[in-house]
Formats: structure tokens, sequence, C-alpha cells
């Protein structure tokens, strides 16, 4: 019986290279949608006659919809090939947000942007897991820090030009372009990828059954609570400059560009980091988060410091890789559930430190408090990751004296 070649050693470098730009720019038209609803709050707001708090419920409907949607998804398309579901959850995200640009009022927009969230954890983790097959293994981490590059550009580059054609046209133009990002990512995808050989297709049942183990747990937990504190800065980073550094508000977008120049270089080095010390950069990532969430109340005193201060807390992104990477390792037979569910994982952090935050804010403690709360989640983190080490040292020591 002969063995298929792997995907991976059919590909030249210019292969590669394009697939990866498909699948980031999947990741960019994610993003830019996500962040989209913040940007255009004031529009959104008077084109449906809403209030800008239930414009705050359009967003919380998408990250809803994330947080359903990533393992349901899975689980359901655990039985395609992963080029195949690819494709089919690009093509779910042009529809929920060419719904988003058609919603006529409140309701059906909220359900739009529901259903617009649900591919969304699904689609990272397939392309992450696509990823990884065409690298060799030595550069795993650096290709899933591509596909997330395109998330760190939404927010850099994305979040601006849709607020911008919001402004100059209308609202739904964003919608629009996010529909046609998604479209154009479907077009790449089935020209640039080739179908996969070796690929080893597994069911529904058999990745829950590999899905329940410490490990994939663990590891889930470490992105729920440890990246709990970027959320928990980042929600709050306008009230905080306004308050306490004492800055114009209209300087808002340059903060918000220096976050993503830190996820950008957090991409980059974290995907180094990863291909160098494997699961050990998930600790290395959550002690420079402490670090940098301690230091962040002292830095929000002065606006020269803030410029550091929020690209560091941008580099924290890099924790996703490591997680990501881990999670490949831990899963066994349910690759597609767990990477789709560590992006479940992320949008509970995502709702777990601003409500932290903003505790700490509503107790009295200041808005730059959120950066000691962030430390609080990060070091909640960093003993989870120990206890992950331990066990898995536990795990491999009869395997290592049998080899001995």
């Amino acid at each position: 019986m002969t063995t298929q070649p792997s995907l991976a050693a059919l590909l030249t470098p210019r292969q590669r290279t394009l697939i990866l730009i498909a699948l980031s720019l999947g990741g960019f038209a994610i993003g830019t949608s996500e962040f989209a609803s913040m940007g255009l709050m004031l529009e959104i707001s008077r084109g449906l006659a809403i209030s800008e708090a239930q414009v705050g419920h359009l967003i919380s409907a998408y990250a809803i919809g994330v947080v359903v949607g990533a393992p349901l998804l899975a689980f359901a398309g655990a039985s395609l090939r992963r080029r195949t579901l690819l494709l089919w959850l690009m093509g779910f995200y042009a529809i929920g947000n060419l719904a988003s640009a058609l919603a006529p009022n409140y309701p059906s927009m909220l359900l739009a942007r529901f259903v617009a969230g649900l591919p969304h954890g699904a689609y990272f983790g397939v392309a992450m897991l696509v990823a990884a097959s065409i690298s060799p293994p030595e550069q795993r981490g650096a290709a899933v820090s591509k596909v997330l590059m395109g998330l760190s550009i939404a927010i850099l580059l994305g979040n601006p030009l849709t607020t911008w054609l919001g402004q100059q046209f209308n609202w739904r133009s964003a919608f629009v372009l996010v529909s046609l990002l998604a479209i154009a990512t479907v077009t790449m995808v089935a020209r640039q990828l080739p179908p996969d050989p070796s690929e080893t297709r597994t069911s529904p049942m058999r990745e829950l059954r590999a899905f329940n183990t410490p490990q994939v747990w663990l590891a889930l937990a470490i992105g729920a609570i440890g990246f709990a504190g970027m959320f928990c800065v980042f929600t709050y980073l306008a009230p905080t400059l306004v308050n306490v550094t004492g800055i114009n508000e209209r300087w808002m977008p340059v903060a918000v560009g220096l976050f993503g120049v830190g996820a950008i270089i957090g991409n980059i080095a974290g995907g180094k980091l990863v291909d160098r010390l494997q699961f050990r950069a998930a600790g290395v990532l959550l002690a420079w988060s402490i670090l940098v969430l301690l230091l962040f109340p002292l830095a929000a005193h002065s606006a020269w410091a803030m410029v550091p201060a929020i690209i560091a807390v941008g580099t924290m992104g890099a924790l996703a890789v490591a997680l990501q990477t881990r999670l490949m390792d831990a899963a066994g037979e349910a690759q597609t559930l767990a990477a789709a569910s560590n992006h479940a994982a992320f949008n509970t952090a995502n709702a777990l430190g601003p409500w932290l935050g903003g505790m700490a804010i509503g107790a009295g403690y200041g808005h730059a408090s959120t950066g000691y709360v962030g430390a609080a989640t990060a070091a909640a983190g960093l003993l989870l990751w120990g206890i992950a080490v331990m066990l898995q040292r536990r795990q491999d020591a009869p395997a290592q004296v049998a080899a001995d």
C-alpha cells in the first residue's frame, strides 16, 4: 500500500505563499467586519434610528454568534475536507455580511450580525490547520501567525477604511465591502489551494470523543482567562486616555493604530517564538502579558509613555498563535473542533475582560485599574499553563522510562 505524499511536499514556496495570502485575506475580511460596528456606531445609530446602546447589542450579537458557531459549525463540518469547509464558511460569511448591509431595521440587523458571527471561529480554526499542513513542521508557528496577520491588518487598516466609507457614503457600504472581500477569499482559496491527498478524514462523533481531554480544555481555559487582560485594557482605552492621560478623544484612531502595530509585531514574533519554544512560548507570553499590564497604569499618566504601552498591549495577541499550535498537538483526531473552539475561547475572554474591568472602574478604582485587573487574569492563565505542563510531564514520564 503506497502512502500519499503530503500537500506540503507537493507545493512550491510560491504556491504556499499564495495560499497563505488567500487565507489571510479571509482573516482581513473577518477582522474588518468584527470592528466595523465599533467605528460606525454613530452612523448605524442614526441610520437605523436606534440608540448607541442598541448598536452595542449588535456587537454583542456578533460575539455570541462566534461563540455558538465556532464549535457547532466545526462539529457539523468535521467530515468535510478542509478545503471544502473553508469555501462553505467564507461563502456563508459573505451572505451574513450582505444581510447586514441590507437589514431594514434593528431586529433584522441583530439577527444578521448573529448569523455573520457564526462562521468566524470555524474559519480561523480550519484556516490555521490548513496553513500548518502546507508548511514544514519547523515553520508551523510562522504559518499560523500569517493567517492571524489578516486580523491584525484589519485593526490597523480595515477599521479606519470602513469608518471612512461609512462617513463618506453610507454605513451599509462597509458591510458590502466585507462581502466582496469574502467572495474574493472564496475565489482565491478555490484557485490556489489544491485538495490534500494525504488529509485524514474524520467524523463528528470521533472529533467529539477526542476533544474531551484535559490538555484541550486547559488550552481553551488559558485562552478564555489568560487572554482577558488584553480585552480588559483595550475596551476602556478611550476613557483611560481622556480621563487619566488627559488627551483629546480625536487621538483615539492613532491609539487604535498603535494597537494594530503591536498586534502585527506580536504575530510575527509569536510565530517565531512558537517555532523555537513550542508550548513553552505560551508561558513566556503570559509572563510578558503580566509585565505589560502591571506597567500600563503607570504609563497611563503620560501621553508619551502610552505610545509604547499601547503597542506592548497589542503584542499580547501573540498568545493566540501559541495556543492554536498547542491545540494542534493536543487535540488528536479533534483538530477541526479544537481549532475552532480556540476562537470561542478568545471571544469568552472578550466578554470576561471588559466585565471585570467595568467592575473595577465601577468600584471607584479608576480607568487605569484595568491594567491590574488584566494582570490578574494573565497570572491565572499562567497558573493554568503551569498545570498543563505538569500534567504533560506526568503523562510523558512512563514513556520516557520505557525508552530508557
